[in-house]
């Protein structure tokens, strides 16, 4: 039987206190399971913005999705994180990447490095992690016992390994950065290079004693009666492609609610995604989506 579905909110607009907790409200309201921040500069903090989101509701789980490993020292990470799983009552969920965006490294006035250097920083950072809040003696001590849950997100080999090694969720994209770009544009990749990503993943997993739960970040929804006219404005955005090759696009949804939920369980069908983010400003769009999975017995 595959999981029960999952589906987080990943809130990229910083807003003040009150505004803030509406909107964690309302995610919870709409029947997202978990609120999500991420870790870019220009956006909210993650800690703290996740630590006013557990006062503001009670049923999600809080998240990083995900922190860039590059912004961060281990043991000062590992203090971040104890203090906000206990300040939200062990709801945390602990998502971390390598980072992607070269101009946030420079801004920060902190090395990029090679993509074989990020992982090794993300490779150390996760293990020690690891070590110093499944120890006794580590103060401020984690609410969550025997660990955090953990998210790790990446398409690369050395990610999928890591992730296959030390994850409880691993998240996959459906996109590679740009070739050249230092802002971190993103492209997407078809839905056989998705597939083959997941396989290879599944393959590094082998040896787990329990499956990891399988995440995917979902660009663009798009509820409408005529999908290709709603899909247009995007073409610009993914040159090279068609129509239908957008739409077919594994983190594009786009159609009436129930040609959405059908094609959510086709991606949990044929790559096993079971757990979902949305962006913000889809935040709206995609609740009737979930309610239809909810009724349905999917959710």
């Amino acid at each position: 039987m595959p999981r029960p579905f999952r589906f987080g909110i990943n809130m990229l607009t910083a807003a003040p206190g009150e505004e803030w907790r509406a909107k964690c409200r309302r995610a919870e309201e709409l029947g997202y399971d978990v609120i999500l921040v991420p870790d870019h500069l220009g956006m909210p903090a993650p800690f703290p913005a996740l630590v006013a989101a557990a006062e503001a509701t009670e049923r999600p789980r809080l998240g990083t999705f995900t922190l860039n490993a590059g912004f961060w020292n281990p043991a000062l990470l590992a203090r971040e994180v104890a203090t906000t799983d206990a300040l939200t009552g062990g709801r945390l969920e602990l998502g971390i990447g390598t980072g992607y965006a070269r101009d946030e490294h420079e801004s920060a006035g902190l090395p990029f490095g090679s993509p074989g250097e990020r992982v090794d920083h993300l490779r150390r950072t996760v293990e020690e992690l690891e070590r110093l809040l499944a120890s006794e003696e580590h103060q401020p001590r984690a609410a969550q016992r025997p660990r955090i849950p953990l998210l790790v997100g990446g398409n690369g080999d050395r990610m999928l390994r890591l992730a296959a090694e030390h994850a409880d969720i691993a998240a996959f994209t459906g996109a590679r950065t740009a070739p050249g770009s230092t802002t971190g544009q993103l492209t997407p990749i078809s839905p056989d290079d998705l597939e083959e990503r997941v396989a290879r993943y599944l393959k590094f997993a082998e040896g787990r004693a329990e499956p990891a739960e399988l995440n995917l970040l979902v660009q663009v929804v798009i509820g409408t009666e005529d999908r290709e006219a709603a899909i247009q404005p995007l073409l610009d955005r993914v040159p090279g492609l068609t129509a239908d090759e957008v739409l077919d696009l594994p983190v594009t949804l786009v159609g009436t609610t129930d040609e959405i939920t059908a094609q959510v369980l086709a991606r949990r069908e044929r790559y096993g995604f079971t757990y979902l983010t949305v962006l913000e400003p889809y935040m709206e769009a995609f609740a009737p989506v979930i309610a239809r999975l909810r009724e349905g017995g999917a959710g």
